[in-house]
């Protein structure tokens, strides 16, 4: 998939933190410009479904394992994720979006590769919670690095 899939889609959910939003879970901040670019063209909307699962920014690392959205320390935040994937599956309905850009290797955006669930760094196949919903629902879905 490439950008020149995105033609004619109509509004297009974005990972917020890729949009240099306030959102990440180590409270930092960074803006994906190919991202940005497509503001040019296209509605961007900006979700982050830990955010609105409830979770706080700053926040502890989650990697999913087994299923379930899990800290580093053991706290099961699967709750937070599934009502989050929820809220965006909301805000896609409300504004007719059928495409996303979403963040890699993110335990919620993840497309292809996440984290194994080990917080050891090691990276496996697999979509992230909203990921597979968007998925499943028949989004387009792509990552910044296809933008290019």
């Amino acid at each position: 998939m490439t950008r020149t899939d995105l033609e004619g889609c109509g509004p297009i959910l974005v990972s917020a933190c890729l949009l240099g939003i306030y959102c990440r879970y180590d409270g930092r901040c960074e803006t994906d410009e190919r991202v940005m670019a497509l503001s040019q063209d296209h509605v961007l909307i900006p979700v982050c479904p830990e955010q609105l699962g409830g979770l706080p920014t700053p926040r502890s690392a989650v990697e999913l394992l087994d299923g379930r959205a899990v800290t580093k320390d053991g706290a099961d935040l699967t709750a937070d994720f599934e009502r989050g994937v929820q809220q965006v599956l909301r805000v896609a309905g409300l504004t007719g979006a059928q495409a996303a850009v979403l963040q890699p290797r993110s335990p919620s955006c993840g497309r292809g590769i996440i984290y194994d669930g080990t917080f050891s760094g090691t990276r496996i196949e697999g979509d992230g919670a909203l990921t597979k919903s968007l998925r499943a629902q028949g989004f387009l879905l792509l990552v910044p690095d296809e933008l290019s």
